[in-house]
């Protein structure tokens, strides 16, 4: 009998995080949620912060549960989180105050900051990535020009998952994909922009050697494996970067014919590559070059995600009138077509607050109907995320010079059946959806590689496909979603 490998990887979101051990018996893999959790930000005098040290107590529960369900044999760990927070240890490599949540308004006004020292084109043809307004590099030059003492006294900066491996193992690395989220690493290079850092008076001494998806990071302390009842397993770096491990479980083995949507609180949207897309295309589409699995290149667009819904969801919740996301769903089946539509990425819906009011006010200044129920504004919201993901895919299309016939969606965004098929009526594709658990099941994937249960990628990637359900989506009613896409594309452009 072939050995079954057990791999145990710790999969942190924008609003929750999970513990899933996977089991491999060298054909397929299963997946167990061995714990959940909320990930839930804290505002401290105007200010917005990751709970770090209940996310770490949340990781040491995890592996209770594991050792105390009879899992103790795990053969190794990974975690993957959110990019570009950080957080920064002391001389002592004690953590210095709560990292901050890249929500927080503290650097508005950092693009004109940066780009007075380094000009926007130059800080891209280094970086690879698209200006967000959360880029570490932006929270370290609002640190810096606002005297932060935090920054002033520390001796590393650790952004979240090797902050984590940290605590796990003591060691100090970097992982790649995480890295190349920062807007600080040269994506040619393949090393920090120590230039382009020091024209912003960032400090480059407290950044870490970086390490690359697969490789080990360290072994579990050994006062923490006798605290927690299992052995001093291998800390390995995934893909640390969530979307770069969603992206690893991708199940298609040819990827020259398919575009990907990680689909959750953010959509995630582009293509693998080989080398970065460093074009004044690319630039003009604020397109990215993030990092992947064998140093490939994940060119592709942060889209307004479930975040509309489920912050609209919060705000419901808050008047007492919580209704479950099916419930929403089926109320925005019944609401009218294309009544109304918004751009997902305008900036007024892009920080915490009563979304559904800003929906209207929207509608309202760009002439439309002003949707009222549930229904209908959970409908505008995803007829909207349709068109844009078909905006996406055209420019894909003209920077890259490839045609792509497939949608594939992974994440949690999967069980919103509706907007699989808005997704494949407005891009004229046929969408497959799956796996769900796609960021843990990547995670999973580059462990069983540095394990030497899998070979490669290509054959994770097959793995995955036998392992998993994948729904098939056909587009629908072409030319009614035609004519409102046209129409949606006046009305993004009128609201510029």
């Amino acid at each position: 009998m072939s050995k079954i490998y057990k791999f145990l990887a710790f999969d942190f979101g924008a609003s929750s995080g999970r513990a899933m051990l996977a089991k491999f018996d060298g054909e397929k893999i299963t997946l167990e949620e061995k714990h959940r959790f909320s990930n839930d930000p804290v505002t401290i005098n105007g200010d917005l912060y990751w709970d770090v040290l209940r996310l770490f107590h949340e990781i040491k529960q995890g592996i209770l549960k594991c050792a105390n369900s009879g899992d103790r044999d795990i053969d190794c760990i990974g975690i993957d989180t959110w990019g570009v927070d950080y957080g920064l240890l002391d001389e002592n490599d004690k953590l210095i105050g709560n990292p901050y949540h890249y929500r927080d308004t503290r650097t508005e006004g950092m693009y004109e900051e940066a780009f007075k020292r380094v000009p926007k084109e130059e800080i891209f043809k280094e970086t690879g990535i698209a200006f967000n307004w959360f880029n570490t590099v932006y929270q370290l030059l609002s640190a810096r020009l606002s005297g932060d003492t935090a920054l002033k006294n520390a001796k590393t900066l650790l952004f979240m998952p090797d902050l984590f491996n940290f605590f796990l193992t003591g060691v100090k690395k970097t992982e790649y994909t995480i890295a190349s989220t920062a807007q600080m690493f040269d994506s040619v290079k393949h090393e920090w922009c120590y230039d382009m850092l020091k024209k912003l008076d960032i400090p480059t001494d407290i950044l870490t050697d970086v390490i690359y998806p697969g490789e080990t990071v360290g072994t579990l302390k050994p006062e923490l494996a006798e605290e927690l009842g299992i052995a001093e397993v291998p800390v390995i770096a995934v893909a640390s970067h969530d979307t770069g491990s969603a992206v690893a479980s991708v199940p298609v083995v040819d990827k020259k014919d398919f575009i990907y949507i990680s689909s959750g609180t953010w959509s995630l949207m582009g293509v693998e590559l080989d080398k970065p897309n460093l074009s004044d295309a690319a630039l003009e589409y604020n397109f990215t070059n993030e990092g992947g699995v064998n140093k490939t290149i994940r060119f592709l667009k942060n889209i307004m995600g479930l975040w509309l819904i489920q912050e609209s969801r919060r705000q419901w919740d808050r008047e007492g009138e919580l209704l479950s996301f099916d419930e929403l769903e089926q109320q925005a089946r019944e609401a009218e077509p294309f009544a109304s539509m918004i751009d997902p990425d305008y900036p007024a819906f892009q920080t915490p607050g009563n979304m559904p009011r800003r929906i209207r006010e929207y509608c309202e200044k760009s002439g439309q109907k002003v949707p009222q129920t549930k229904g209908e504004i959970v409908r505008c919201i995803a007829q909207s995320l349709g068109f844009r993901y078909r905006y996406t895919i055209e420019g894909m299309e003209k920077v890259t010079g490839n045609k792509y016939n497939v949608v594939n969606i992974v994440g949690g965004g999967i069980k919103d059946k509706m907007i699989c098929q808005f997704t494949a009526n407005a891009t004229k594709r046929v969408v497959n959806a799956g796996p769900v658990e796609a960021t843990s099941i990547g995670n999973v994937l580059v462990q069983a590689m540095a394990m030497g249960a899998i070979k490669d990628l290509n054959e994770g990637r097959r793995v995955v496909r036998d392992s998993f359900d994948i729904a098939e989506y056909q587009p629908e009613d072409n030319a009614a979603w035609d004519e409102a896409y046209e129409k949606w594309k006046k009305i993004v452009a009128s609201m510029k």
